[in-house]
């Protein structure tokens, strides 16, 4: 709500910039979307990894008893 109020002051004061912002969203979105998707990637495998590496602790400290 409060993006929607900044860009329509925008389109108020300076409504050419107001404009070419909404227009030129969809393109930046668009350009950066390989970027998240590779961010994505890389946060599973981490976190592949991190599974991987803590396993045999996990493993050997067994059952906790609450």
């Amino acid at each position: 709500m409060r993006t929607f109020l900044l860009w329509l002051l925008l389109l108020v004061f300076c409504w050419p910039l107001a404009l070419l912002a909404l227009v030129l969203w969809p393109l930046v979105w668009l350009a950066v979307l390989p970027f998240r998707l590779l961010g994505f990637a890389v946060e599973g495998v981490f976190a592949f990894l991190h599974a991987l590496l803590t396993l045999p602790a996990r493993i050997l400290r067994g059952r906790t008893s609450t």
